[in-house]
């Protein structure tokens, strides 16, 4: 019951429940893994040096990996938006464009520039690199936000700009240096190509190693499970620091624009820096690139339009699936929103929180032993791509939603238009563009997803990142460049509509 006294249907609470169970099978498939294997078997696939040596790994990239993309994403966000700093437009889009292009495909472009890269330097680079822009979007959007009446009384009081950007504004950006943090995080989990390209074993790389090996042996389950559970260990940290602090303020706050910090001598220092940073995160990968590309047999050219076919029709399953499972989930939450529906719409976000190989492993599983016709079809791939994604078409819907005034399907009534028909009519136009952004979103996202393609694509698939990862793991670099292009002129219209959402949020 929402607190006007509304109560949803019991079909859409049907639906909702039913989906949110689904959603859940990755998280069922460790917790039965665990279970079925036993502690007498598990332990010793747990407890080995192997496992000792990922754990390493995997924690020396999260503690070091995490704040190096938080320095880098606030420390631009603050000097785009808050500062004097020149050509601020130009160096807001430079710091947003290394999302555009895939993390494997950035680790390609400096495995082509330094061939010795490899390692934990290596990962930490190629990584930082990467995944900084998710960082640096939440907080270029808290920013925006933020009541500059409070800058100018700590301003008034003395405080030099260092000081009202240490004691006033980073503060206020906790949840988006958390949130962002915690994306950051789940990324490297779950990252497959760009470590496996320059030989840093993580979890991740590791269980499609033994998975390739073993099939869905115990290994490959006893990596699952502790995989599984440093993601949980993350989302239960992120939510203790988070706290119960609110940062909502009521009214517009202060109508004028902030006046901009002064850098003065520092100016030319954080040029120099974004110059830097925005060569390594987009030049390197791209000119290397477009020089393998030049060097291309057109050979390397005739499985691309088999690839570009299977890639949009795989891509545009999982988008439209994504869509109608969240359509539900997302009317309840905007409709009806209350405890109840927060507490059925929480299953759809862990599931998505855990790392595409697990969602893959689950399916593996899940599919041989209960509907082995499934198994390694494109329904599977899809199946995966809704499950990973979700989260993407669920925030669009919700948001599309509530923006639609009730008043007007009531209005439509009235006048003797049956609710379904309501709906049809007066509704459904006005929710196009949000299902246009979320289905694109989910689209783009799919049409990149390497690690659930490679585990559940029916053989023979080529999709452009299967493509890609063939040609560039076999070293023919040059055989890959084609598909790398692709892959980031893909992603160029996701990553401009994130922008223009965040910068949507409050015009300077």
């Amino acid at each position: 019951m929402t607190g006007d006294g509304r109560t949803p249907s019991a079909t859409l609470l049907a639906l909702v429940a039913v989906l949110a169970v689904a959603m859940l099978v990755p998280v069922g498939y460790v917790v039965a893994t665990a279970v079925e294997i036993g502690w007498a078997e598990l332990a010793p696939l747990i407890f080995r040096p192997r496992v000792g040596e990922l754990l390493v790994n995997t924690v020396l990239l999260l503690v070091l990996g995490v704040p190096a993309t938080i320095v880098l994403g606030v420390g631009g966000a603050w000097l785009v938006e808050r500062t004097d700093l020149p050509g601020r437009r130009f160096f807001a889009v430079l710091l947003v464009a290394p999302l555009a292009i895939p993390a494997f495909v950035s680790s390609y472009g400096w495995a082509s520039a330094i061939p010795s890269i490899n390692g934990l330097a290596g990962g930490l680079l190629v990584a930082t690199l990467a995944y900084s822009p998710l960082v640096y979007l939440p907080a270029l959007a808290t920013l925006r936000g933020l009541d500059p009446a409070l800058e100018e009384s700590a301003r008034s009081l003395g405080q030099s700009s260092w000081a009202v950007f240490g004691r006033v504004i980073l503060p206020q950006l906790r949840l988006a240096i958390l949130g962002g943090g915690l994306v950051v995080a789940l990324h490297l989990l779950a990252e497959y190509g760009a470590f496996a390209f320059i030989r840093f074993d993580t979890f991740t790389t590791a269980i499609v190693v033994a998975y390739q090996s073993t099939f869905a042996g115990s290994s490959a389950a006893a990596l699952g499970v502790v995989l599984a559970t440093l993601c949980l260990v993350l989302l239960v940290i992120e939510a203790g620091a988070r706290g119960r602090a609110r940062y909502a303020r009521v009214g517009t706050g202060s109508p004028h624009p902030a006046v901009p910090a002064r850098l003065g001598r520092a100016t030319p220092l954080a040029i120099a820096a974004l110059v830097v940073l925005g060569a390594a995160a987009t030049v390197v990968p791209l000119v290397n690139v477009v020089r393998w590309l030049a060097a291309s047999d057109p050979s390397a050219f005739e499985a691309m339009p088999a690839a570009i076919v299977q890639t949009v029709l795989l891509a545009t399953g999982g988008a439209v699936g994504a869509l109608l499972v969240a359509l539900p989930v997302g009317w309840l939450s905007a409709r009806f929103p209350g405890r109840l529906s927060r507490s059925l719409e929480a299953p759809y976000y862990v599931a998505s929180s855990l790392p595409a190989i697990i969602v893959a492993l689950a399916l593996v599983t899940v599919t041989l032993r209960f509907v082995p016709a499934l198994y390694q079809t494109a329904a599977t791939v899809m199946a995966a791509y809704v499950v990973i994604f979700l989260p993407r078409a669920l925030v669009s819907l919700r948001a599309g939603i509530a923006q639609v005034p009730e008043s007007l399907e009531e209005a439509a009534r009235s006048l003797g238009s049956a609710p379904i028909v309501a709906r049809l009519r007066v509704t459904a136009p006005l929710l196009l563009p949000a299902v246009a952004a979320g289905g694109a979103l989910v689209a783009l996202g799919a049409a990149n997803e390497l690690t659930a393609t490679l585990l559940l694509a029916p053989t023979g698939t080529r999709t452009l990142a299967t493509q890609f990862w063939s040609a560039a793991s076999a070293i023919d670099y040059p055989g890959a460049a084609p598909y790398a292009l692709l892959l980031i002129l893909l992603s160029v219209p996701a990553v401009a509509l994130m922008f223009a959402q965040t910068r949507g949020g409050r015009a300077r």
